[in-house]
Order: structure tokens, then C-alpha cells, then sequence
């Protein structure tokens, strides 16, 4: 029996989706590239915000009308947050599975389809297959979520904070490394809170973040470690100094500050201000001078005047992030602010947005030229189109690269050895295209 994965959603999601495929790949499913091919047609969906959950549910439509006698089965977070609403209305489903019946996957499909259920060996996380970029593969330190910022329905989806051990996200990464995989890319609704729900306190006067990096700088090889999501308010700045002195942690932060405006990070239930993350990016570039960053700013927030805008804008200008993403305000049931008065228009909101982003496009090609003439490391992701020159190019990323969220590295090679998508490579920076920056190895 065959089934066809169609993912939605953050890198968290990707995980989950791995998960499941693990699981069906033991109980003798095989995956396949084309639904068409397919006997189960697997929506893996988000349901954080109103245009994620409508694209889940548009998917499930489409494949349904498109292959009517395919069994089409809703997992993920839109399930989580929507089960009992989605089994009277979205008759296009045939069965839902919540996050928390996940691991049934493989018992679902089997029922759905009348195929034999049967269960192999157990695997270790760190073998479940990849749906990312060649080399590269996402490893989920802690579920779920404490900070309760107003606007945000992670924890409505995925609870409070549990935090993995140790040991265990250990395993998981050594098994990814001797697959061959060069970049482990950390996430959590919050890495800065990972631990936070351990009961007993950490063996040494530092954070369960830092402890938890010792033990992956114990693990022998070559590799990239990735930090992603980093919640402002309580960042450890213990980790600096061990980022610094192993080169294998990538001096890269994303730290999404949402706001400048002292009323409107209130009301969001935030409790940094401008000048303290201010101060923080100040501390972070100060000891690590190669350092990375990148923010998210939420923009239409209830209550949010042109002055509170204004001071965004100045913010903005002062924290000179090297990358930036954008969002609006989008009104979710349930979360605190769903309530609250004086709404921003759409319009108003997405002019704010747009502001906003071209305000940050000539920041952000500032910051990439000082990249210019610099030896660095470069991940090969792939080969794109030769041009007319007949010279191979290929598409990759820098230690300032996230997956899909930045801009590349557009790789010549000038030596005479073979690239190869997944591999690390030595390069020099040759100058910027746009957002890009060209590199020859």
C-alpha cells in the first residue's frame, strides 16, 4: 500500500510529518511522489493562523474532488485545534487524526483502507526519512509552549511546555550525523525555555540549554548546529560563550521581537521592551562580532496607532537585522486578544507590512555586503540549470542562510572536484545579487 504525504505548516510541522511517515514506512507502507499513485492522500496541516488553516482545508477539497475514490485523511495542528468542528463539516475528509493520535497513523491508514496491519521494528527518530533540503534536518527539542503571548495559539494546539531529555535528542542528532546529514537545525515553539519543566535544576549553575549543547559538542565530526526560535525575554546568554569557541554552533539567532512599541508589546503579553532588546542585540554582536540575526515583526496588532508604527520604524532602523520577517495580525478564537478593541484594518495593516519591508530590504543588502570576501563554509543544496556559459552553478547556504526563510548562496565552482548536494564545502564570498550572495568553491 502507498500513501502520499502533502505537508503544511513550519519546520515543526515537517517533523511531525516525518514522524508519521516513519511509522507507516514500519507497518510496510511505502511512500510515494505523485497522489495519483497513491492509495491514502495524507493532509499533514497548520492551524496557526486563518490563511494556513483555509489552505489545509482547501487541500483536502482538492484532493478529494480530484481523486474521488482516494481515501484522504486530516492530521496535524488544524486537526488538533479543529477535530470535533471538522468531522461535521469537512465531509471531504475521511478520517481525522489529532496531534495526540498521531502514532496511530499507521493503525488509521490501515482501517481507512482495509490493508493488513503490521508492525516492524522499532526506529530511532534519527532514522525517520527527510523531507528537507539535502544535508539538512530539523530535530525538535521541547512541544509546546509557557510564554501565553496574547495573540498566539500555539499553546491552544500544542499545550505547555515538555521539554525532550537529553539523552534522547543526543540519540536522535548521533543517529542524524551517521546518516550523513551536515546541519541539525534545533526548534521549539521556544529554545530558550527548553527545561524550564524539568523538576529537578540543572547539574551546573547554567541554563538546560546550554547543558543540552555541551552534550551535542560532546558528539565527534564535522557538522553545522542551527538555533531557531529564540524567545527575547529570557535568553541565555550563557550559550554565547560556547557558540564562540566551538565554530560547529552557528553564531545565527532567530529572535522574534514583534514589536517596539512599549503599549503594544503589553497588550501582546511580551515583557521585553525596545531598549532591552536593544541591549540584547548590543551584548550578542558584541561577543560574537560574526553573529546573525534574524526577527519577526507582527504589524496591525488591536490598539496599534501610527505612533506606536513610528516607533517600530525607529526600532527597526537602530536593531539593523539582517533578516527580517513580517506578518499581520491575524484574529484567532480563543486567544486573548481576540477581544480586544480599537481592530486595525487590513488595509491599514498591510500598508504597514509593506512599510516595513521595504524599509528592511536595503538593511538587509547592507548587512550581506560585509560578507564580501569572506572564507566561509558552504552547504550545496542543489544544482540548478547551466547557463549558456556551460558552467556548473549550484544553489546552496552560509551559516547566514535558514532554511527558506533567507536569501542563498549562488555557488560557481571553479576547482575541478565533484559538488554534492548535502556536503559542506570551503568558499570565498565573490559579492552580492540582491539578497544572494555569489560564492566559488
Amino acid at each position: 500500500m502507498r500513501y502520499f504525504l502533502d505537508q503544511f505548516g513550519c519546520a515543526k510541522n515537517q517533523v511531525d510529518g516525518e514522524n508519521m511517515m516513519a511509522l507507516l514506512d514500519r507497518a510496510g507502507w511505502s511512500a510515494c511522489a505523485d497522489a495519483k499513485d497513491a492509495d491514502l492522500i495524507i493532509v499533514n496541516s497548520c492551524g496557526f493562523i486563518k490563511p494556513a488553516k483555509q489552505e489545509s482545508i482547501n487541500a483536502v477539497i482538492a484532493w478529494k474532488n480530484r481523486y474521488a475514490e482516494k481515501k484522504v485523511l486530516l492530521a496535524g495542528c488544524l486537526a488538533q485545534r479543529y477535530k470535533d468542528d471538522l468531522s461535521q463539516s469537512l465531509d471531504e475528509a475521511d478520517a481525522i487524526l489529532n496531534l495526540s493520535e498521531s502514532h496511530l497513523v499507521a493503525e488509521a491508514a490501515s482501517k481507512l483502507t482495509g490493508a493488513s496491519f503490521t508492525t516492524r521494528r522499532a526506529l530511532n527518530s534519527g532514522e525517520r526519512p527527510l523531507g528537507g533540503f539535502p544535508g539538512s534536518a530539523y530535530v525538535k527539542i521541547a512541544e509546546g509552549c509557557n510564554n501565553r503571548c496574547s495573540f498566539c495559539a500555539i499553546p491552544l494546539i500544542r499545550g505547555p511546555l515538555h521539554s525532550r531529555g537529553i539523552n534522547d535528542i543526543c540519540g536522535e542528532i548521533a543517529a542524524l550525523l551517521r546518516r550523513g546529514v551536515k546541519e541539525i537545525c534545533l526548534i521549539a515553539q521556544d529554545l530558550c525555555a527548553y527545561g524550564n519543566d524539568f523538576t529537578a535544576p540543572p547539574e551546573k549553575p547554567v541554563s538546560f540549554l546550554r547543558l543540552l549543547l555541551e552534550e551535542i559538542a560532546a558528539l565527534g565530526g564535522h557538522f553545522w548546529v542551527r538555533l531557531l526560535y529564540m524567545h527575547s525575554d529570557h535568553f541565555p546568554l550563557d550559550i554565547l560563550e560556547l557558540i564562540k569557541s566551538d565554530g560547529r554552533f552557528l553564531p545565527y539567532f532567530d529572535i522574534p521581537v514583534q514589536h517596539a512599541s512599549p503599549s503594544v508589546l503589553g497588550a501582546m503579553g511580551r515583557r521585553s521592551s525596545a531598549e532591552s532588546n536593544l541591549k540584547l542585540l548590543e551584548t550578542i554582536r558584541g561577543r560574537l562580532p560574526r553573529a546573525v540575526i534574524r526577527s519577526t515583526f507582527l504589524v496591525g496588532f488591536p490598539g496599534e496607532s501610527d505612533g506606536d508604527f513610528e516607533q517600530l520604524l525607529r526600532f527597526q532602523k537602530k536593531a539593523r537585522f539582517d533578516w527580517l520577517g513580517v506578518f499581520t495580525y491575524s484574529r484567532e478564537e480563543n486567544t486573548p486578544s481576540y477581544s480586544m478593541k480599537n481592530r486595525v484594518s487590513k488595509k491599514t495593516a498591510q500598508e504597514r507590512k509593506k512599510q516595513i519591508e521595504e524599509a528592511q530590504r536595503a538593511i538587509s543588502e547592507t548587512q550581506m555586503d560585509r560578507f564580501t570576501g569572506k572564507n566561509l563554509e558552504v552547504l550545496v543544496e542543489e544544482k540548478i540549470e547551466a547557463p549558456e556559459s556551460g558552467e556548473d552553478i549550484y544553489l546552496g547556504r552560509l551559516y547566514l542562510h535558514a532554511c527558506e526563510v533567507d536569501g542563498a548562496a549562488v555557488i560557481e565552482r571553479t576547482g575541478h572536484g565533484e559538488v554534492c548536494a548535502g556536503n559542506l564545502y570551503p568558499c570565498t564570498v565573490q559579492g552580492r545579487a540582491g539578497f544572494d550572495l555569489r560564492v566559488t568553491v
